[in-house]
């Protein structure tokens, strides 16, 4: 919630005065509207990316190369963001050098290569054993100084740390024992690595986005003259660049479409937040086979953004309770009960939902869109439930907040809505999202206790006091910086649910977790260094958009 709402009477009737919240303009004006494709470089891009793909793939085939040669090239093409390209042939690598168990415990393999290992099976799903790390533990239980100095092994130890799940110690030893080294090594370093360790104690592989990390990987990788291949950095540039064009061409056409729907000038209040949208959609899956889901996300993002901002800062607790019955009784008819300014998002909600069905009834998939309009529907009224709380002035239990607070994140629906797109997902994996598993209580966790800790205080001072931070301080006497360490414990405990989640046999399809993981992801980027850089997207998420959408890498 971000303001109250204050009536006072003039000639005995009453006069709604609403706050005025000044969210700032979009930065991006036109600037996506205007953009026009290339489609003599595209084609020419295309054609050299193919013939570079073929090179690549015959490396990974290449008969005699050993385990650790070929772990390190699956390695480079994941951290330069080309690895979706040669997803079977990095499945059928990882499976046969699971199957291996090799001897960890040799001299052969170092700090660097175990843990390089342990990360790349835990992150495609492979349980393997957290044991493997024990051969450099002291028998005091603490790690070894000889690794002390070792600064490519403690990043690698430090990167596989945050794979770790329930119960493993010497993984949470591990991340405070690599955390302090890197942090006094890091400024002593020279480059590329002492960029690396600096980067990596800011950003996190397995918590950053793939695109962004891809990004930062290429400006590294290319300077690395000891061990980069030209021929494996030719071709991540190439194909970053061709999906930029991609994003660009679907940034051009969501944003002619916000803009002809012009509900940001219909209704000042809210934000105009567009491209950010989008940049929220292309962290949930950013490969070219998305298309049609990122354009169906970035417009479920768009209209959820204004919904929220009706609730949370416009709306009357009348007009919203008119609001949440309509939403429940879906019907067009609904309209005429509506509050004048609400009329216009009313329609064009319903109108975007008939456009879903029409679309995915071509492919007998209209079960999606029933199941994405069930979620929002649970979406407004639990944005109903907090309004009412603030403009009553009623504080609920910690333990009840979090009850609406989880659905209030978006993430159960936005995670439903993220579904639409991909033709594979079965209505029986619809069903078991919409029962909540733990996999997805795990990203709502992380995604409302990071906001709440992110908005804390700009929501103390609209005069919001039903917040996660008041009322975990409320209910257990606590400062708001053991509250802060309290909520962050359990945000660290719902990534570890997540890990634990995505290791084999799993409860869902791989498309599936892989949504909820980038998701989850996107929560450690979006509110970094606890900023909302949505909503201020200047400080957080302008230089990632430019980088993503804008500059291509010189080739």
């Amino acid at each position: 919630m971000a303001s109250a709402i204050v009536e006072h009477a003039t000639n005995c009737e009453k006069e709604i005065v609403r706050p005025v919240i000044n969210f700032s303009p979009s930065l991006w004006g036109e600037q996506f509207i205007n953009f026009s494709i290339d489609y003599e470089l595209a084609e020419k891009y295309s054609m050299e990316i193919q013939g570079l793909k073929n090179e690549v793939r015959s490396m990974l085939k290449a008969p005699g190369k050993d385990m650790v040669e070929m772990m390190n090239l699956i390695e480079t093409l994941e951290r330069l963001g080309v690895s979706y390209h040669f997803e079977d042939e990095i499945e059928e690598l990882l499976e046969r050098f699971f199957n291996l168990n090799a001897n960890y415990a040799d001299e052969a393999y170092d700090l660097y290569t175990v843990a390089l290992h342990f990360r790349l099976f835990r992150q495609h799903g492979y349980r393997i054993s957290c044991g493997i790390f024990e051969k450099f533990i002291e028998e005091n239980g603490k790690f070894k100084e000889t690794i002390k100095s070792d600064a490519r092994g403690l990043l690698s130890l430090y990167e596989a740390a945050y794979l770790r799940v329930h119960g493993e110690d010497i993984l949470e030893d591990a991340l405070a024992f690599t955390t302090d080294n890197l942090k006094s090594m890091a400024p002593h370093l020279s480059s590329p690595l002492g960029k690396q360790v600096a980067h990596a104690l800011v950003q996190s592989i397995h918590f950053g986005n793939p695109r962004i990390e891809a990004h930062y990987f290429i400006t590294i990788y290319q300077e690395d003259e000891s061990s980069k291949n030209e021929l494996l950095l030719r071709f991540a540039k190439l194909d970053y660049n061709s999906l930029q064009m991609l994003h660009k061409q679907e940034l051009y056409e969501v944003s002619r479409w916000w803009k002809e729907l012009d509900l940001v000038t219909i209704l000042p209040y809210a934000r105009d937040r567009v491209v950010e949208c989008f940049f929220w959609a292309m962290g949930v899956y950013h490969e070219p086979q998305y298309s049609v889901a990122r354009i169906i996300l970035t417009k479920t993002i768009a209209m959820t953004s204004i919904i929220d901002d009706t609730y949370d800062a416009y709306g009357t607790v009348e007009e919203l309770e008119v609001f949440t019955e309509a939403i429940q009784r879906w019907d067009i008819s609904e309209i005429d009960r509506l509050p004048e300014y609400m009329k216009p998002l009313y329609s064009a909600l319903l109108n975007l939902y008939k456009q879903f069905d029409e679309e995915l009834s071509k492919e007998g998939r209209s079960y999606a869109v029933y199941y994405a309009t069930e979620a929002l529907k649970e979406l407004v009224t639990t944005y109903y439930v907090e309004a009412k709380w603030f403009i009553e002035g009623y504080l609920p239990p910690f333990s009840e907040y979090m009850k609406n607070a989880l659905i209030t994140c978006t993430y159960c629906y936005l995670t439903t809505t993220s579904l639409l797109g991909i033709k594979s997902v079965t209505k029986e994996e619809f069903e078991w999202l919409s029962k909540k598993p733990k996999m997805l209580v795990a990203s709502l966790v992380i995604c409302r206790l990071i906001d709440d800790i992110a908005t804390y205080e700009v929501e103390k001072e609209r005069g919001q006091i039903a917040t996660g931070i008041e009322l975990y301080m409320k209910d257990n006497g606590m400062t708001k910086e053991e509250t802060t360490d309290k909520l962050l414990e359990m945000v660290s405990n719902a990534w570890k649910d997540s890990n634990e989640e995505c290791l084999r046999p799993t409860s869902s399809s791989k498309e599936i977790l892989l949504r909820i993981l980038n998701f989850e992801r996107l929560i450690d980027i979006v509110y970094k260094d606890n900023e909302d850089g949505y909503t201020q997207a200047q400080k957080v998420l302008k230089p990632h958009i430019i980088s993503l959408f804008i500059d291509p890498i010189k080739v």
